[in-house]
């Protein structure tokens, strides 16, 4: 039986096609994976999810203020986060979980990066964003009579 001069070819781009549906299927899966339907199917983020959906930041995806935007850094940073996320859901805990030192790093990172131009000249008084601007993802407006300064 003679080989087909086109055997190569063939393998070439089936190969090709099946690493690019794999990539395209691996992309989606990091979208969809980063986003608040997904989030909030763990009951300890339910609250999170809750709150997220009622905030100024509610258009965004919940990794896009708590994971690395370098896929190099965040590949290992959301398999660490979300198997904390994962074992704390079988534990049964009921609230959101503490924000580590580490994470609250990358949402600082975040915060400063979305928001440079209105806080290129800003002194922090404090080492995190949210340690004045709490609740700002996460949290109903407070009616303005209750409102301190800085949860405007």
């Amino acid at each position: 039986m003679k080989a087909s001069r086109h055997g190569p070819w063939k393998m070439l781009l089936g190969g090709t096609a099946l690493g690019a549906a794999l990539v395209l299927l691996a992309a989606a899966g990091m979208q969809y994976s980063d986003s608040r339907p997904f989030c909030s199917t763990c009951h300890v983020m339910k609250e999170a999810a809750l709150t997220h959906s009622l905030s100024p930041h509610a258009d965004l995806a919940c990794n896009e203020c708590h994971a690395p935007h370098n896929l190099v850094a965040k590949l290992p940073f959301k398999a660490q986060e979300g198997l904390r996320d994962f074992v704390a859901n079988l534990q049964g805990k009921e609230a959101p979980l503490l924000a580590r030192t580490e994470t609250r790093d990358v949402v600082n990172a975040n915060c400063r990066a979305c928001h440079g131009v209105t806080n290129a000249d800003v002194m922090m008084a404090k080492p995190y964003c949210v340690d004045c601007h709490r609740g700002m993802a996460h949290q109903k407006k407070i009616p303005v009579s209750f409102r301190e300064a800085a949860d405007e």
